[in-house]
């Protein structure tokens, strides 16, 4: 095929949406630049516009086991989870590879994907606040990424239910 035609062929495709492979959870019809003009859209303002950054802020997080430390990323629901601090969740074990507890409110909803990795902060839901200690994939609609703990997850690596405190790092 002709360069020309396959530029014209692929602004045309663009122009039509997200692919239908898209794991995206927006609709068809709606996006972060509705309603904005052609000047505006450099800047877009929704919440998946923020994507899955890291952000400066890192909490602790205190079992009977020791502390890890994690940093936060750089969206609504991590914003919402800092000011709900400090907290005491139980968690139980989930598919041995995760330790899963309810907050006390729900966090605003964000970008979400399937896949983690260990030491992921995830939210399923709106108020299952959950840490893998093991990597893979979870279904549709994903998990809003809540930050990423530095240190050795291994000590949630059991069947175990545990009690954790949630504050700000110092």
């Amino acid at each position: 095929m002709h360069p020309t035609r396959v530029l014209i062929a692929g602004l045309a495709l663009g122009a039509c949406g997200a692919p239908a492979d898209s794991t995206s959870p927006r609709s068809e019809t709606s996006g972060p630049y509705d309603g904005v003009t052609a000047g505006q859209a450099h800047e877009p303002e929704s919440e998946e516009a923020e994507g899955t950054g890291m952000s400066e802020a890192e909490i602790l997080i205190t079992t009977d086991k020791g502390q890890l430390r994690a940093r936060l990323a750089d969206n609504k629901a991590a914003r919402a989870l800092v000011r709900m601090l400090p907290l005491r969740v139980q968690m139980r074990d989930h598919l041995r590879q995760e330790k899963t507890g309810t907050l006390p409110a729900p966090l605003p909803d964000g970008e979400r994907q399937p896949d983690f990795t260990v030491g992921t902060l995830g939210l399923w839901g709106d108020r299952d606040f959950v840490i893998y200690y093991a990597e893979g994939r979870v279904p549709a609609p994903g998990i809003v990424i809540l930050g990423q703990v530095s240190g050795d997850v291994s000590q949630l690596d059991n069947a175990d239910r545990v009690t954790i405190s949630l504050r700000h790092a110092e």
